[in-house]
């Protein structure tokens, strides 16, 4: 029977994490932690679920968009889809009219990476395998067969793309048993929240130590005296034998980066994360240049629009640490192109995650990469937030601070149904409680 999209179902879920400050930082104060949620719909018993992550205010913006971009899925057969896959992604990507609100970023952008998620989910589902199982098991010339790479030939092709893969044939069933076994590494941001009180960043910090987490990331941005009180607070509790970052979230120009980072050079950060705006490339390259001499790298992605941005980011070696994320670009197709790209220039990639089912679904791409792409988990390490997984039906397990692979088929990204009626807004039975 062929598998045909009958309807689309775009839902605004969100969660008053602003409350206890959960998620903030010194761009945004107050998140409201939230997602526009894609139901792909079929004419059988298998649906695609997929989400892109946002932050309270403006979620109806994007679940519109998904709405507005869905008339180009109903009565598609999903096979003809995976077929041409980049075919399909470029039509969603260049609708005629819609495009013109993008082009590929944005709002518009947001709704392509739901709407792509949700197919790459159903895929899964159909092959019943979890995602990163699924692109493990495509032949290079498949997988690649899924990527448009308009506007990246002058950086990597096609061609080049399958050999990376096809080099690295050999070891994969031993790197996948490896994963299997182990898991992935992580880190944690949990401990860094900016709104947190030192006494809570102490706590968080001895649990997160006691869970076998190497690696720690704090916020950094609105007060150097802060800062440098909140960095001391952390090396003091997790020594310097552990891994520290720093993320600003693009609050600071280029030259007060540049001073902001040589004052707290003496806790001995690796990164710093997001140090200016994401759309600055030379900012960025010149941000890397001046911190490379105090052993400072920068690293940038979550709010990168798209693979041509990334392209001259890790041309202009502006960062080197690639942070893709899972629903910032266009799903999967696109963020497989990126990472082709870090492989070619020999940047690592560490995902964002945390949000709303990001780190469900960074998993999978990075649990790909080690066993069909880079290789290895040398420099690379997925970021780890622990809120909101129990609202999934199969959330991350994470083992010794590693991320285990799921072994459910989809994309992990499908919500309970009581997670759905709970917090679905404004009439969700939570919101209702809040308003009365």
């Amino acid at each position: 029977m062929d598998i045909s999209i009958v309807d689309v179902e775009v839902k605004d879920i969100r969660f008053p994490t602003s409350l206890k400050a959960d998620g903030s930082d010194a761009m945004h104060t107050d998140p409201d932690y939230s997602c526009a949620y894609v139901i792909l719909k079929t004419n059988t018993d298998i649906y695609g679920y997929g989400l892109t992550f946002t932050l309270g205010r403006g979620t109806e913006i994007v679940v519109q968009a998904c709405k507005s971009l869905s008339t180009l899925l109903k009565n598609q057969k999903v096979l003809n889809i995976f077929n041409d896959f980049a075919s399909f992604w470029r039509k969603l990507t260049s609708e005629s009219q819609l495009r013109w609100i993008g082009p590929e970023k944005g709002v518009i952008h947001l709704a392509t990476a739901a709407i792509i998620n949700a197919l790459w989910d159903m895929w899964a589902r159909i092959e019943k395998k979890p995602v990163w199982k699924l692109l493990v098991d495509l032949t290079p010339e498949q997988l690649v067969s899924t990527i448009d790479f308009r506007y990246i030939t002058d950086f990597i092709t096609k061609e080049e793309a399958i050999q990376m893969l096809k080099n690295n044939e050999i070891g994969k069933k031993k790197r996948e048993k490896f994963l299997i076994e182990n898991g992935y590494p992580a880190y944690t941001t949990q401990i860094g929240w900016l709104g947190y009180s030192d006494e809570k960043v102490k706590e968080l910090c001895k649990k997160f130590l006691d869970l076998g987490f190497t690696s720690f990331k704090a916020k950094v941005g609105q007060n150097i005296k802060d800062d440098i009180q909140r960095c001391r607070l952390i090396r003091e509790t997790i020594g310097y034998e552990n891994k520290l970052m720093l993320d600003a979230n693009q609050v600071w120009d280029v030259e007060e980066a540049i001073e902001w980072m040589k004052q707290l050079k003496e806790f001995k950060p690796v990164w710093i994360e997001e140090p200016t705006s994401p759309d600055d490339i030379l900012g960025h390259a010149k941000i890397a240049n001046e911190l490379k001499s105090i052993g400072i790298a920068v690293a940038t992605g979550e709010m990168c629009a798209n693979r041509v941005m990334f392209k001259q980011l890790l041309q202009s070696k502006a960062i080197q640490f690639c942070q893709i994320d899972s629903a910032r670009i266009g799903g999967i197709n696109e963020i497989l192109a990126v990472y082709f790209m870090a492989k070619k220039t020999g940047i690592p990639v560490c995902p964002h995650a945390g949000g709303i089912g990001l780190c469900e679904m960074v998993q999978h791409l990075q649990m790909w990469d080690f066993i069909s792409l880079s290789g290895t988990t040398a420099d690379r390490v997925i970021e780890y937030v622990d809120q909101q997984h129990e609202h999934f039906e199969d959330p991350v397990e994470l083992r010794n601070a590693c991320y285990i692979p799921p072994i459910t088929p989809g994309y992990s990204t499908k919500l309970k149904n009581d997670c759905i009626s709970n917090y679905i807004y404004p009439d969700g039975k939570k919101w209702q409680c809040m308003s009365n």
